[in-house]
């Protein structure tokens, strides 16, 4: 019997820049942020971008515009 070793290719997005900052915070579910921080397990965020929380927004850091439209016609 043979394994086979798949790759994974490099996938770049712009959700990053090169030092490792998020080019944009996005809005998910706040009891899954704890989660996702602690057993490193992914979220979705309302726009549909799935990740691990690795860092937490800042007063003033730029918002997904996408997440920012959700939000708003949810609150209404």
């Amino acid at each position: 019997m043979s394994t086979k070793t798949l790759e994974r290719p490099d996938v770049s997005t712009d959700e990053s820049t090169d030092d490792d900052v998020p080019k944009f915070f996005h809005y998910v579910r706040k009891e899954k942020i704890a989660e996702s921080a602690v057993m490193g397990t992914f979220v979705v965020a309302l726009c549909g971008e799935t990740f691990p929380v690795t860092k937490s927004a800042k007063p003033g850091s730029p918002v997904c515009p996408e997440c920012k439209k959700i939000y708003e016609r949810m609150k209404k």
